[in-house]
């Protein structure tokens, strides 16, 4: 028997109100996506946890591990960081000013173009990405303890072909699928 079967959850009993009020749809979505977006709530609120145990925001975060994922000397100009965290130049201008004045990246001129500047880690923003990175995985790792290793290197396989389908900048045409 796998996890979870014979046990009802709070999906079970929408998907079995939805079947008996509109038996005329094919409700099955909710069976994978209603968990998704559950398990998206509760994945958001442990990231929220592991990072405040830290004194960061879930965007500080993004903005520092982007720093620190691109090895040394863990520098990025500010047009990568937002191709990296997504966000609007001004609103990367405003978290670069806040990270900076906490002392956890600092900017420099690019020593082979006077015009463009550089994003620097600090030793300190360094060590407190590790620091929340370990936190993360430490919360991350508990959330998924009821599955063992094949469940989740299943788990991650399914949600992959799904986002490997469903994101735009790598999904193929949809027409194109024979």
């Amino acid at each position: 028997m796998r996890a979870g079967e014979g046990v009802d959850d709070e999906v079970d009993a929408v998907v079995e109100a939805w079947r008996r009020e509109r038996p005329d749809l094919d409700v099955a979505p909710l069976e994978v996506l209603s968990r998704v977006s559950r398990l998206a709530r509760l994945l958001d609120l442990e990231r929220r946890r592991a990072f405040a145990e830290q004194g960061l925001e879930a965007w500080e975060f993004d903005v520092l591990s982007a720093l620190r994922r691109s090895g040394e000397p863990y520098q990025l100009t500010p047009g990568d960081l937002l191709r990296e965290t997504l966000v609007t130049s001004g609103t990367m201008t405003n978290r670069l000013d806040r990270l900076a004045d906490r002392g956890l990246l600092r900017r420099e001129t690019s020593p082979r173009d006077r015009r463009a500047v550089l994003v620097t880690l600090t030793p300190e923003g360094l060590g407190l990405a590790d620091r929340a990175l370990e936190a993360l995985l430490e919360g991350e790792r508990e959330l998924l303890a009821v599955l063992d290793v094949e469940g989740r290197a299943d788990l991650a396989a399914y949600l992959k072909e799904l986002l490997v389908d469903l994101e735009p900048s790598r999904a193929p045409s949809r027409g194109s699928r024979g």
